[in-house]
Parts: C-alpha cells; sequence; structure tokens
C-alpha cells in the first residue's frame, strides 16, 4: 500500500508538472492574440481616421494658395504708422525649381528619415519619448517634416497630446494624399524662416537680396538653420549665431551623406553677403519690446490687428537724436521716458538698432553707481531723516568696507542735502549702515527693481546690477509723489474693421512712501541738479535727477523728472571696458537735457512739492504717535519685511545746527562741501523765512 501511495504521488507531480507549463504557455498565447487584436483594432481605427481626413484635405492648388501669418499694423499715440509686421510670401518654388543644396540643408537637418517614413517616424518619436523619460522634460522634438507642415498650415503650436495626435493623423493624411515631393515643395514654400518670411524665396530675397532659385551652398545652410528657433538665428538679429548654426547644418548635410567632407571644408561664409535692413529705426526697439505683450493680451487672436501705443513720434525723435549725438565714441547708450501714468513716451535700446538689435534700455543689467543711492536716502527719510539733519563726511570703515569719495576729499559736517546733491559715498555708506542693508534693498524693491540685490555693504553705492526700465520706473513713482507706477506701450487693439479687442485701463497706484518722504527725496534730488554733480541736466524748468557713474567710468546713468514727464538715460560699452571721461554728470546728463528740452516744451511748467508735512511722531517724540492712517503705505522692519503700516519710530540722529568753519566750506576739489542753510536756499529758490 506504500508503494501504490508513492506511485500515485510521483503520479500526481508527474501530472502537474505537465500541466504548470501548459497553462503558462496558455497565457503567454493568450496575451499574444489579444496584442494583436488591440494593435489590429488600433490601425483600423487610425486608418479610419487617416482616410476621413485625406478625404477632408484641400487640394494642392488650394494649399498652395492659403496663406498663413497674422498681419500687424503698430500706430504711434497720434494714429501715425510706425511699422507694419506681417507675412511676406515670395514667389512659389515648383519642386524641380528649388535648388538640390537648398532640399538637401532642410531634410538633413529636419528630417533625415524623411524619404523612408510614412508622416510619423517611429525612431524619432521613441528617440523624443526616451530622452523625455530620461531627462524629464521634451529636449528635442521628434516631429517629421510633414508633421510640421501639418501643424502649420492646419494647426497651431500649443504644446498639448491633443494637438500632437492630431498633428501625426494630418501628417499621415497628407502622405496619403500626396507624394513625397509634393510635400516637400509645400514645406518648403510655406515654413517661416523668420523676419516675416515664409517660404524659401521670401527668405532668400529678405536675407540675401536674390530669389530663391540662386541660393548657394551656405546660403541653403543659413536658411536651413532658421527654422529651429527663427528669431535667435535671424542674420538680421544676429549674423554671427546664423552662421554658427548654419556650420552645424553642413555637418548634418555631410554625416548624412548630401556633401562630400571637401565640399563642405570649401565653405567660406565669408563670402556670404546679407541683404541690408529696410526701414529699421530706433522705433524697432519700443515695437519689439512692446508687440510680445499681444501673447499675453489677446493669446488667441489670429486675424488682422492694428496696435496703437503710447510712443509719440516727435519724443522718439528727439530721443535718438540725442542719445546718437552725446553718446560718447565707441559706446551704446539707451533711454527710456515714461509719462506721470507710466505710457512709455520714447525707448531707445542703443545708437543703431541695424547694427544691432539688442534692447539695452530693458534688457542689459549694469551697475546704476550713485544713482542707486535714491534708495538709500528713501530709506533713510523714512527713518526719520531730513534734508535739513546734519551728518559727517568722513573716513569709515564698515565690515572691513572703507568706501572713499570721488575726489579722495573729506567735507567734515554737512547736511543730508549737500551729502546727497554732491554724492558723497561716506555718508551714502553711513546712512546705509544705519537704517540696514536689507532696509535698502527692501526699498528698491518696493519701487520696482526686478534684478537680484546683495545686502553687502558696498551695495549702498550701486554694487547690483539693475536695468534701466526699472530704474526710470523708480524715479517715476518719486515724481508721483510716492505711487507706484507701471510702464506699458500699449493702449488699444482693434480690428481692421474697428472693433475693439482691448483697451487699457489705468490703475491707481499703490502708495509706496508716506508724502513727507516723497517731497524730502525731490528736495535732495532737485538740489543735485540745481547745484550738485547733475548741473548738466538743468532745461530752464524744475528738473529733479540723480548722476551714477561706476567705478572705472564703466557706466554713466542720469535719471530725472520735469513737469511730469520722467526720463533714464544710460551709456557706456557692452563688453564693460571702461570709457575715459564718461560720468553720469556729462555724456547721460547733456542727452537727458537736450531730450527732455522736447519733451517738456508743450507742458506747463510745475513746481515740485518739496514742502516737509512731518508725522507727529518726528514733530514730538511719542512712541504711540502714528503718521497718518496705517494702512495708507508700507514700510521695511528691522528684519527687511515689507509690511503695511507706519514705523513709528524715533528718528534717530538730529543734532541741532552747528556752524561750519570757515575753511571747510570749500573741499579741497572746489566744490562747496559744507554749503549753509543760506545758500542752498538761494540756489534752488527756496524762500527765506522773514525775521
Amino acid at each position: 500500500m506504500a508503494r501504490n501511495a508513492d506511485r500515485r504521488r510521483v503520479s500526481s507531480s508527474s501530472a502537474s508538472g505537465k500541466t504548470e507549463p501548459s497553462r503558462g504557455g496558455g497565457l503567454l498565447r493568450r496575451l499574444f492574440v489579444w496584442g494583436v487584436s488591440l494593435f489590429v483594432l488600433v490601425a483600423l481605427v487610425l486608418g479610419v481616421a487617416v482616410g476621413i481626413a485625406s478625404s477632408s484635405l484641400p487640394e494642392f492648388d488650394e494649399l498652395k494658395s492659403s496663406q498663413n501669418g497674422q498681419m500687424v499694423v503698430v500706430r504711434a499715440h497720434d494714429g501715425t504708422e510706425l511699422v507694419s509686421l506681417g507675412p511676406s510670401y515670395g514667389k512659389w518654388l515648383p519642386y524641380d525649381r528649388i535648388p538640390q543644396v537648398m532640399k538637401d540643408a532642410i531634410l538633413s537637418t529636419e528630417d533625415k528619415r524623411y524619404r523612408s517614413h510614412f508622416g510619423v517616424d517611429p525612431i524619432g518619436v521613441a528617440r523624443s519619448l526616451y530622452v523625455r523619460l530620461q531627462e524629464g522634460h521634451f529636449k528635442q522634438g521628434g516631429s517629421t517634416i510633414t508633421q510640421q507642415l501639418a501643424r502649420t498650415v492646419f494647426l497651431n503650436n500649443n504644446k498639448t497630446w491633443g494637438r500632437k495626435a492630431r498633428e501625426m493623423v494630418l501628417a499621415m493624411a497628407l502622405e496619403w494624399k500626396f507624394s513625397k515631393n509634393q510635400v516637400l515643395e509645400l514645406y518648403l514654400n510655406k515654413v517661416y524662416f523668420g523676419g516675416g518670411a515664409y517660404g524659401v524665396d521670401s527668405a532668400s530675397r529678405k536675407f540675401f537680396g536674390h530669389p530663391g532659385e540662386e541660393l548657394s551652398l551656405p546660403e541653403a545652410a543659413i536658411i536651413a538653420g532658421l527654422v529651429k528657433a527663427p528669431s535667435h538665428y535671424s542674420p538680421t538679429a544676429d549674423a554671427e549665431a546664423a552662421v554658427g548654426r548654419a556650420k552645424v547644418v553642413l555637418g548634418l548635410m555631410q554625416q548624412n551623406g548630401a556633401i562630400g567632407a571637401a565640399e563642405a571644408e570649401a565653405v567660406n561664409f565669408k563670402t556670404v553677403k546679407f541683404a541690408a535692413e529696410k526701414g529699421q529705426n530706433s522705433v524697432r526697439y519700443f515695437t519689439d519690446w512692446a508687440l510680445p505683450q499681444l501673447d499675453l493680451l489677446l493669446p488667441e487672436n489670429s486675424e488682422p490687428i492694428e496696435v496703437w501705443t503710447t510712443l509719440d513720434p516727435a519724443m522718439q525723435r528727439a530721443a535718438t537724436d540725442a542719445v546718437a549725438k552725446n553718446a560718447p565714441k565707441g559706446t551704446q547708450g539707451a533711454l527710456v521716458s515714461l509719462d506721470r501714468d507710466g505710457a512709455v513716451l520714447a525707448m531707445v535700446g542703443g545708437t543703431d538698432y541695424v547694427t544691432s538689435n539688442y534692447n539695452r534700455a530693458v534688457n542689459a543689467v549694469r551697475q546704476p553707481g550713485s544713482a542707486w543711492k535714491l534708495f538709500v536716502y528713501l530709506a533713510a527719510l523714512e527713518a526719520g531723516y531730513t534734508p535739513d539733519a546734519k551728518v559727517k563726511d568722513e573716513p569709515v570703515t564698515i565690515e572691513g568696507w572703507s568706501p572713499r569719495n570721488s575726489n579722495g576729499a573729506f567735507a567734515g559736517e554737512i547736511d543730508i542735502r549737500s551729502a546727497f546733491a554732491f554724492s558723497k559715498n561716506t555718508v551714502a555708506a553711513q546712512l546705509g549702515n544705519e537704517v540696514g542693508f536689507s532696509t535698502v534693498a527692501a526699498m528698491a524693491r518696493r519701487f520696482g527693481i526686478s534684478t537680484p540685490i546683495s545686502t553687502v555693504p558696498s551695495m549702498v553705492l550701486g554694487s547690483n546690477e539693475v536695468r534701466l526700465i526699472d530704474m526710470t520706473r523708480a524715479f517715476a513713482a518719486v515724481s508721483a509723489r510716492g505711487t507706484s507706477v507701471e510702464p506699458y506701450g500699449i493702449t488699444k487693439i482693434v480690428t481692421t474693421d474697428g472693433r475693439t479687442l482691448y483697451q487699457h485701463k489705468s490703475v491707481q497706484g499703490q502708495t509706496l512712501v508716506p508724502p513727507y518722504v516723497a517731497a524730502g527725496i525731490t528736495d535732495l534730488l532737485q538740489t543735485a541738479v540745481n547745484i550738485g554733480s547733475g548741473k548738466a541736466a538743468q532745461i530752464g524748468r524744475p528738473v529733479a535727477g540723480k548722476t551714477g557713474t561706476t567705478s572705472s567710468n564703466k557706466d554713466g546713468w542720469f535719471l530725472g523728472f520735469s513737469s511730469g514727464v520722467t526720463t533714464g538715460v544710460w551709456m557706456g560699452r557692452d563688453d564693460d571696458k571702461p570709457v575715459p571721461g564718461l560720468q553720469g554728470g556729462t555724456a547721460p546728463a547733456r542727452a537727458f537735457a537736450q531730450y527732455m528740452s522736447v519733451a517738456t516744451a508743450k507742458r506747463p511748467v510745475e513746481k515740485f512739492d518739496t514742502e516737509l508735512k512731518l508725522p507727529e511722531w518726528q514733530l514730538e517724540p511719542d512712541d504711540e504717535a502714528m503718521q497718518g492712517n496705517p494702512g495708507d503705505y508700507y514700510y521695511t522692519d528691522d528684519q527687511g519685511n515689507l509690511v503695511p503700516g507706519s514705523p513709528g519710530r524715533d528718528p534717530g540722529p538730529g543734532e541741532p545746527p552747528m556752524e561750519v568753519p570757515d575753511d571747510r566750506m570749500t573741499a579741497p576739489d572746489g566744490e562747496p562741501a559744507a554749503a549753509n542753510d543760506d545758500f542752498l536756499n538761494e540756489a534752488t529758490g527756496r524762500q527765506l523765512p522773514r525775521q
């Protein structure tokens, strides 16, 4: 019986051993069947979708005549046309008349397996997905030329899975309905190459000044390289970048066998002659800044439109002339001018747009030098100082840093007004140290500085880099009595038939500092122009402003306002090399004066409000006294945090006036280092109190 039991167990084990593999094999067979069935189903659905899409596609001749792109007419404040931007279509080139080097260049660059795929390249898609998994984002696309054509003609550039699926279906439908040569012909006559140029012929005429049928190998390489990033590699924007990209294209052509090594080596890009840009002037600096805002204001619009802007043509001409005539030889210059509500009246981003379209007015970041002291003195005034408060211009060391004045001399005891007017570095350092460098940084942020700010002691002298438009905005806020100002350039957008799509709405600015602080800093800024470092900016009416000069004379600034117009000027070299003789009080101040004489000519003369209406906590020391409504403005606490309300603290140093010895009325450099009240009152036009 034991043997029988053993036989049964062995028999049972044998049976189960045979069954298990058969069950696994059955599962694999079922999975295979299901997989094949699913594949067939997807293929059927996809085939039906492609068939339907193919039947609904326009005929070849219809696609040839269809155009893409949006026409945009940009108008100045008075309605005059500044520039017309939009699609430029050249002559349609049939496939046989498109130069072979152009076809080889575009296929090698954009779709090397074009002749073998069915509209969608599985290898390219797989590679794109693999990179997506590796990098966490799509670093390289898997779109074929046919997909790009489908996107250009029928879709948009939204990066969604739904759009991508429709793009693939349309690409396969295009290849179903048309031959490879027809698809490539459509692509090369419709793809966007930048600068408003659609198609090979338009691009050839724009960039090289001749028809597309005459393209040489290096020219074809340049044009093929534009597809990746038309604005970045455009020859009119950056010829060096365009040639650099073209060299990559030549390498791809050689790699794919379109040209040989000797042919690639023989290409000399120095022989390529680029066509001169027509109708380009400094207005384009403004339009280059303003027009990208259309994507935010009207993200879905594609119909022809007119964009009305804030630009004043007469002021723009005056600004261009002022920068061109005053910028030292070999330097660049930039200017931004704002109306009292933030409307951009003029913008110049360089001395010549054709030579360089880099907009230094809004993109360049440079050290502002003493112009940064605006924020130091704003913080000091808010902390309790007044223009008449006494300070000492003397050697000082803060955390191992010892600032010095530009002339190397020290004036001794002077008042805040004189220290600001003559841009005393030692006084600015002491004030920054006393109120706190984080407080100065917070004040700069409050007034619209958007670049990174370091709180090392030297920051009080302008060691942080800033943008000209941000600094101009800060001075405009002072002109607006301490109320924030937001620069804008577009007033309205209308269709060609007169429908209004967008209208700018003025917004009440936020109170940044109390009125007495705005009055105090205006007092200082006016004195700086009347008797201080900004005297060259005088225009025969009240002007308030500040100079700025960086070490080794690398940058010169002047920023100021008069009659509701605020203007900032910067000059320097793009390579950051020193410019002999460049100071904020020289060329930039003279350019400011030349421009502002025109900008304010038709405006009434306005006197500044410099009367200090001090809060109770400064008139009578009282820890519980508040300066008006605590919610009316913002201040910075000891940790540099921006909080609503009033600081409600003692003003700090405020010693009684002291007589200044006669031998210290003039500093070694000849400037009045410690001007007395009578002198300042006479210079600034302030009324003396009656005895």
